[in-house]
């Protein structure tokens, strides 16, 4: 009789500790009493360490607690390839990246890509251009965009142009960033917003959402070193990026004002020399933060 309670006692142990490493295997990253994300890692942040081993690297990613993740390149692999060592690894591509040539001149590859994928969103982060940034440049990328665009939403994709600071050049009564928001179609073409990048062209984030609330569909977390001013180049050096909540930009208001306007997805980048420390330090940071 008495040995009943004893074992039962132990059972219960072992029972908790499998759930308990069960619900540790399946906790999301960065999810905290305000931040609900949903968040996933744009593997760009880890180019160094794909470099040198991409199945490694993709273990690290699902270890550090994410699910889904935003493509930043393919590291010398066929996109079947990757698509099968994503597999592996668990982990979902929910975006990727396509270049602005791409867009222009092999549309029909880039969608096929993303179908290999399985992507929902497709998003370019540079367009080609002289410096500085110039109208004509902004007029030839609303014309592939909104081409690019009309043939992504028929294939089930969205597509979006990922800000990156030089589109702040002035232009009439506003800047260049106005009439890109003005003449793309928001049927064919939304806004992934990169908070570090904004603001390091001199934008506010927050006040960019409250301009154009319905056109941001995905977001790039990134910090920006305190005491550096930026410019309109869409260019600073790696060690500008720091950890989520260790920079100068209020995430705070950033994130409030985005679940008002429903960005769908956020992802963590890193461009700074210490990726795997900083991701780490951003997760928490979100884990913990309230608005």
């Amino acid at each position: 009789l008495l040995a009943l309670p004893v074992a039962f006692t132990r059972a219960n142990a072992k029972s908790e500790i499998r759930q308990n490493r069960q619900n540790a295997a399946n906790a999301r990253a960065g999810i905290g009493p305000s931040f609900k994300g949903p968040l996933g890692l744009q593997l760009y942040s880890l180019r160094a360490e794909f470099a040198k081993d991409v199945p490694g690297t993709l273990a690290k990613v699902r270890e550090m607690g994410f699910r889904e993740v935003e493509m930043g390149g393919t590291y010398g692999l066929t996109p079947q390839q990757f698509r099968a060592e994503l597999d592996k690894a668990g982990l979902r591509a929910v975006s990727m990246g396509t270049s602005f040539d791409s867009l222009r001149d092999n549309i029909e590859t880039v969608i096929s890509n993303a179908k290999t994928f399985g992507v929902r969103y497709v998003m370019c982060a540079w367009i080609a251009h002289q410096r500085p940034f110039s109208e004509e440049a902004a007029r030839q990328a609303i014309q592939v965009f909104n081409r690019a665009g009309e043939k992504l939403k028929a294939a089930g994709i969205t597509f979006a142009y990922h800000i990156h600071g030089y589109e702040f050049h002035p232009y009439g009564n506003g800047t260049l960033f106005d009439l890109l928001a003005t003449e793309l179609k928001p049927e064919f073409v939304s806004f992934e917003l990169d908070v570090f990048w904004a603001f390091h062209g001199g934008q506010d984030p927050v006040a960019l959402m409250r301009k154009y609330p319905k056109r941001f569909t995905m977001m790039h977390l990134k910090d920006m070193r305190k005491g550096e001013k930026g410019n309109l180049t869409g260019n600073a050096p790696d060690d500008w990026s720091v950890a989520l909540g260790a920079g100068q930009i209020d995430f705070t208001a950033v994130l409030r004002e985005a679940r008002k306007v429903g960005v769908k997805w956020y992802f963590v980048e890193e461009e700074s020399p210490t990726p795997l420390e900083n991701i780490h330090a951003g997760l928490r940071y979100l884990e913990r933060i309230r608005f």
